[in-house]
């Protein structure tokens, strides 16, 4: 099943059913008036939506109209809770090598994760607003989850029943503002500012077998200002997938329906594939070189984020964002 937000002019917007080919959508007030509505009833709705979504394949529906992905906003305009991890442990070990330090042989075997600001997500088609291209602005593109109420005290084989959609992400980083506000330390803020999430949110079933062990077996494929950035396979080098992201974030409290789980940055160390952020482009090169000749995100620049199954169909609309001055979005 593929559910959309469809943007209109209210602060959740209006849930939609999309189809498996991402054509047509339609409106279903009568279940569910948005996403986080039908989280919050989950195992009596989604029977429901499911009978919608196949009709809509079919062809049967009626009052089906275009999906228009320009037209949505992040599945979940805004959210309860919002929990960055960092699941591909390689990721972290390369930065930290490029600056001379060493990895704690904690971070193989315990999860890190943040929490972050969810109040003003992004829309997927929507500008990166910034004020300054100083701050070092960078893209992560992730894979997310989505859960109902998980229970404190969540086993990873327990959380397996709790993931009810997967999206995409851009979880946008401020690099330049990070080392100030982590010596401090007390974590991310201000270097944190709204991230986006894929037009389309999809159930694991969509996912066939390349959704197994907890993790989406496909590339992540980000491109900048249209050129192919990196592709790396979200399944490969995943030190800590999904179910044990949700244990981790469950110890010592539960989750509301609709937290949002993301797997930080996609990263394999077969290099080839290229990378999911400028930061890791950065430090191989620092690491090569001994500098960073690639810059951070400038003022005009666009990401794109996508994924497509195996048949070459995109799976969950693509993330396209500009970035741009803070005070020329205000004459837009």
């Amino acid at each position: 099943m593929k559910l959309a937000t469809l943007n209109n002019g209210s602060r959740d917007g209006a849930l939609m059913v999309v189809s498996r080919d991402l054509s047509r959508a339609v409106r279903v007030p009568a279940i569910a008036p948005t996403l986080q509505g039908a989280l919050d009833a989950w195992d009596e709705v989604a029977p429901r939506l499911a009978s919608v979504y196949q009709a809509l394949n079919d062809g049967t529906c009626p009052d089906t109209f275009p999906f228009d992905e320009g037209a949505c906003l992040s599945p979940l305009p805004r959210a309860y809770q919002w929990l960055d991890g960092s699941a591909y442990v390689n990721h972290v070990e390369l930065v930290r090598k490029a600056r001379g330090a060493e990895m704690p042989d904690s971070f193989w075997h315990d999860p890190l994760m943040y929490q972050g600001g969810s109040d003003t997500f992004l829309a997927p088609r929507g500008p990166i607003v910034m004020g300054s291209e100083a701050w070092g602005i960078d893209f992560e593109s992730e894979v997310a989850v989505i859960t109902d109420d998980v229970p404190m005290g969540t086993s990873p084989q327990e959380a397996a029943g709790h993931i009810k959609l997967l999206m995409l992400v851009n979880d946008v980083s401020l690099r330049n503002l990070i080392p100030g506000e982590l010596a401090k330390g007390f974590g991310f803020f201000q270097s944190k500012p709204s991230s986006s999430f894929s037009p389309v949110a999809i159930t694991p079933d969509e996912l066939g077998g390349d959704w197994r062990d907890g993790k989406v077996h496909l590339p992540l494929v980000t491109h900048l200002n249209g050129a192919l950035f990196g592709q790396p396979n979200a399944g490969v080098d995943m030190t800590f997938n999904f179910y044990e992201l949700i244990a981790h974030a469950t110890k010592t409290r539960p989750l509301g329906a609709g937290c949002i789980i993301g797997s930080g940055t996609v990263s394999n160390y077969d290099r080839s594939l290229g990378s999911s952020c400028l930061a890791e482009l950065r430090m191989l090169e620092i690491i090569e070189s001994g500098q960073a000749t690639t810059p951070f995100l400038r003022f005009g620049d666009t990401v794109s984020i996508a994924m497509q199954d195996r048949n070459g169909l995109n799976l969950f609309g693509t993330i396209l964002q500009r970035v741009m001055p803070a005070d020329a979005s205000q004459t837009q």
